[in-house]
């Protein structure tokens, strides 16, 4: 799995391109430089980073995603679980939980979940 790690300049500019796409590239280093201060160097170097991590593409001028913002997000989400907990979710809900303690409308958001994954996997 691609390294999912964005750190905080990567994390806006991300953010920027979800928010605006698609967009031209010219646009794009205006919209970074009003946004965020940056020279149009620093915007293609960011850009080239995130399209070479395989979340955005840069064709013919035009910037969109490769992948949405949900999808990024549960992908970084997925990539956490196997790091830290060898891919096992049970180890990671029982870290989670053994500090923070669940509402009952989580439990029952959860329990929804497995639920529906039940479903749809036994029919």
């Amino acid at each position: 799995m691609a390294d999912m790690e964005l750190g905080a300049v990567q994390a806006q500019f991300a953010k920027l391109v979800w928010a605006n796409e698609p967009i031209a590239s010219g646009e794009l280093v205006k919209l970074c430089e009003k946004e965020l201060n940056w020279k149009k160097p620093t915007t293609y170097t960011v850009l080239r980073k995130l399209c070479e991590k395989g979340i955005f593409q840069n064709v013919d001028g035009i910037v969109t995603s490769v992948l949405s913002e949900e999808e990024f997000n549960s992908k970084k989400s997925e990539q956490f679980v196997e790091d830290t907990f060898e891919g096992s979710l049970p180890a990671f809900i029982a870290a989670f939980t053994s500090r923070k303690q669940l509402s009952v409308s989580e439990v029952d958001e959860i329990q929804k979940m497995i639920d529906k994954f039940r479903e749809d996997n036994h029919e």
